[in-house]
């Protein structure tokens, strides 16, 4: 176990470079940004695009296992998928064994427009300076770090009063 650490080292951990939040937070702006002119010409925005990779993978997912897998609330989810339809791209249909379900197919338009996107992930590489199997490999220690703080407890003398 390692020592506690002094206060004048302690404040040192309160710089803003020293932060992990802010690191992953201004890389996700620049990394949205990035994207935007990329999914233009799909006429996607990124929240659609990441729907969109979700029924590529699987056609057919209900709202719930979108919203599960996308880390969205239904809130969120409707107006997108609504858009989503608008521009044919996907349809939006009860479960006939279940009614309270609504399942997301891909239109045929839908479908084609997965091989317009293909070059995305090569561009997003070579903008990060990295091949796609490096890129993998981060987002995979993103992944494993995002479930990690999503198991973790905040210890209660670290709470905000």
């Amino acid at each position: 176990m390692s020592r506690p650490l002094s206060s004048a080292r302690r404040a040192e951990w309160l710089k803003l470079d020293h932060q992990l939040c802010f690191a992953l937070y201004s890389a996700s702006l620049s990394m949205t940004k990035y994207y935007k002119p990329l999914l233009d010409p799909l006429g996607l925005t990124y929240p659609q695009y990441l729907v969109m990779l979700v029924l590529w993978e699987r056609d057919g997912v209900t709202v719930s296992q979108l919203g599960e897998r996308l880390a969205l609330d239904s809130g969120t989810l409707t107006p997108l998928l609504k858009r989503l339809e608008a521009a044919d791209l996907v349809r939006r249909l009860r479960d006939t064994a279940d009614e309270r379900r609504v399942l997301l197919h891909l239109t045929p338009a839908g479908r084609a427009l997965k091989s317009k996107a293909l070059a995305v992930p090569e561009s997003v590489a070579c903008a990060a300076g990295c091949s796609l199997d490096e890129l993998a490999a981060l987002t995979a220690r993103l992944k494993a770090l995002r479930m990690q703080i999503n198991e973790s407890s905040i210890p209660s003398s670290t709470r905000a009063a």
